[in-house]
């Protein structure tokens, strides 16, 4: 909104340095620190509101350190995050642009499927929450919605390099390097020299024109990556601090790709797949980054407030859109690795049990309990000292995940 009034007033009354909205960088800036603020100062009115409706997390006796002296903590504080994202986007960012519309389709719809598992729980007396079957089918859901839109809409293209000896000089004295926008179903593999994959590319075997089916893969492909990186998300929210903490550092490092995907200079210049539009997603992305940084003033050890499925699910859906939005999607696994590691736990430590009991009539475990963080709790580590290594280990990927830029 503050967007299109300040272009309006420069337009017509060339006010005096209204142009500086025109500006992503200092739109993400402002979008970062209203969020910040939004999440800080109004995040108490909400966890005070929470806690007069007693919405108060229902804690399974899972023989923890400190684990039952949370119950009663209020729950939903997924709320605050969504809303603190949400203002400083409608009022900072394009709001005709694909990408933004596409990341605030997604962040209401993982918003309102954790929403209902939470209210299930709370409200419902239900520990079990929404059926698993329904969560799936959201997750699915959005991966159909989000991939039609990256692939169908007209405003989604990327535009390539063109070989050295098709670049051609023009009169302004400035060298051809790109060429025309187009559809594309490619995407960045980390670590390799010509570093695209053409998903359609799969279909090959069809023969020619099988680029026509390459939107079937595509879809297949954000299904996938979206219910598998907001059920990472959700199994991380474990302990106090670790999620939104991890997920603030997986969002700032998208910020940069983001950034620069959709900047023609610095594309060139790090030879990354030029993304017209998508450098309006810095603003979103630095307001949901925003967002997660001040709900950690309430969610550290001891926390005042969990996220939730509300906040989980949400973070773990944008985290994933943004990627395959930005062609980034194959770096997931280094950038989420904290995600990965946590998910894997859960499934080594299920498949392993059972495949024990049924070879050994009694099941065995790989981990002391599942997910990891529970783990080392297990262990005795305090579980401050659990989130911030765990950081650690987040920032060291993100750092990592950076230098794949020029990594090759």
């Amino acid at each position: 909104m503050l967007y299109y009034l300040f272009q309006y007033l420069e337009s017509e009354f060339s006010l005096t340095g209204a142009s500086v909205f025109q500006f992503i960088t200092f739109r993400s800036a402002m979008a970062f620190i209203l969020s910040l603020l939004i999440s800080t100062i109004f995040g108490k009115k909400i966890i005070n509101y929470l806690r007069r409706q007693q919405v108060g997390e229902t804690v399974r006796d899972l023989g923890l350190d400190g684990q039952l002296q949370k119950a009663g903590t209020p729950t939903m504080g997924g709320v605050i995050i969504i809303l603190a994202t949400l203002i400083p986007v409608l009022f900072l960012a394009k709001l005709e642009n694909i990408y933004i519309i596409i990341l605030l389709i997604t962040t209401v719809w993982m918003g309102l499927i954790g929403f209902a598992d939470d209210y299930i729980k709370v409200f419902k007396k239900d520990k079990a929450g929404l059926k698993g079957k329904f969560k799936v089918l959201g997750q699915v859901g959005l991966g159909i919605i989000v991939g039609s839109m990256l692939y169908f809409h007209q405003d989604v293209t990327i535009k390539e390099q063109l070989p050295t000896s098709e670049q051609v000089v023009q009169v302004d004295g400035k060298k051809k390097v790109f060429g025309e926008a187009h559809k594309s179903t490619k995407t960045t593999v980390p670590f390799l020299k010509n570093n695209e994959l053409d998903y359609a590319k799969a279909l090959s075997f069809l023969g020619d024109g099988y680029e026509k089916y390459g939107w079937i893969i595509f879809i297949f492909v954000t299904v996938f990556i979206v219910t598998g990186v907001s059920n990472g998300a959700n199994l991380t929210d474990g302990i106090d601090g670790l999620a939104a903490g991890s997920s603030a550092i997986m969002v700032i490092t998208l910020a940069i790709f983001a950034w620069v995907s959709g900047n023609i200079i610095f594309a060139d210049y790090l030879d990354v797949m030029y993304i017209p539009k998508s450098g309006e997603m810095t603003v979103f992305i630095l307001a949901f980054a925003g967002a997660l940084i001040g709900f950690l003033w309430y969610n550290t050890y001891p926390a005042q407030v969990f996220m939730g499925d509300t906040g989980s699910l949400t973070i773990g859906g944008i985290i994933a859109v943004i990627a395959i939005a930005i062609r980034k999607e194959l770096l997931l696994p280094v950038l989420a690795g904290i995600f990965v590691v946590e998910n894997l736990s859960v499934i080594l430590q299920v498949s392993w049990f059972k495949y024990t009991k049924k070879k050994f009539g009694e099941g065995r475990r790989i981990f002391k309990m599942s997910p990891l963080h529970h783990h080392y709790q297990k262990l005795n580590y305090h579980e401050s000292k659990i989130v911030v290594r765990f950081w650690i280990v987040g920032i060291l990927l993100a750092v990592f995940t950076i230098v794949t830029l020029k990594l090759r």
